[in-house]
């Protein structure tokens, strides 16, 4: 008796294992990304830095030129508002 209520059992079996598979091969990737990062901060490399590099070579030329233009446009509206105001302590 392999359907349960026409539930093919087998079928949900497959899919199950196959996602559990999938699921211990990220587990194993994301260790090896670890010990790659590990290797790099070994040898004095800004672990941070080479996160925000990946970050951005997944970007587009696009996407990466609106970041950095509305970074600026932040940055220069900080500085124009000057020192924010100090709350006096009561």
């Amino acid at each position: 008796m392999s359907d349960v209520a026409g539930i093919p059992g087998s079928r949900i079996r497959s899919f199950v294992e196959r996602i559990e598979q999938i699921e211990n091969e990220i587990k194993d990737l994301n260790e090896a990304k670890k010990e790659v990062f590990s290797e790099a901060k070994g040898e004095g490399f800004d672990v941070k830095v080479l996160k925000e590099i990946i970050k951005l070579r997944k970007q587009d030329q696009d996407e990466r030129d609106e970041h950095d233009t509305l970074l600026d446009v932040y940055m220069r509206a900080m500085d124009e508002a000057g020192p924010a105001p100090v709350a006096e302590a009561a």
